[in-house]
């Protein structure tokens, strides 16, 4: 029987690296909590958890659930005759007319019952991954970071591509 580190393809952490891990949770749980005082507070906020360890590596997760305000504010469509031969997605049955149904912002269709309880796990469309906004604002940055990424290697490559054209 294999064991769990390998079964999951990870490694433990090594004793010292475990400790430092441990007591820097436990000093962000005391901050977080108000016990630190204006001192606590102020670490807290200025301590970068990217150098030490304790930021999620967003493209190897799950994204966070989409913002309530983005779901309650998607558009509901009513099936018409031509649109009742569309199957939902997820759930595979054919939409009836005059049917009402969720519209996403990629224009896929999805049955209420279908794509709410989606959107409570994760903010994007279970067909082609178009994200909605979410809630949480360390996702919402490592998302600008990405886009800012891929438009400087875009540029980057139309640069090249303009130099020997």
């Amino acid at each position: 029987m294999a064991s769990y580190f390998d079964e999951h393809d990870c490694e433990t952490l090594d004793r010292e690296q475990d400790a430092r891990t441990n007591m820097l949770l436990e000093l962000a749980r005391w901050a977080r909590a108000g016990r630190g005082g204006a001192l606590g507070g102020s670490l807290f906020n200025r301590m970068d958890l990217e150098d030490l360890g304790l930021v999620v590596d967003w493209d190897h997760h799950l994204p966070p659930p989409a913002a309530k305000a983005a779901v309650e504010s998607l558009p509901r469509t009513v099936i018409s005759g031509s649109q009742a031969e569309l199957k939902c997605p997820v759930c595979l049955l054919e939409f009836e007319e005059q049917e009402t149904v969720i519209e996403m912002p990629c224009h896929h269709l999805f049955h209420s019952n279908c794509i709410l309880p989606w959107l409570s796990k994760t903010n994007s469309c279970p067909l082609c991954r178009h994200e909605l906004p979410t809630d949480d604002d360390t996702y919402e940055e490592h998302r600008r970071d990405k886009a800012r990424k891929q438009q400087q290697q875009h540029r980057l490559e139309n640069l090249h591509g303009a130099m020997y054209t």
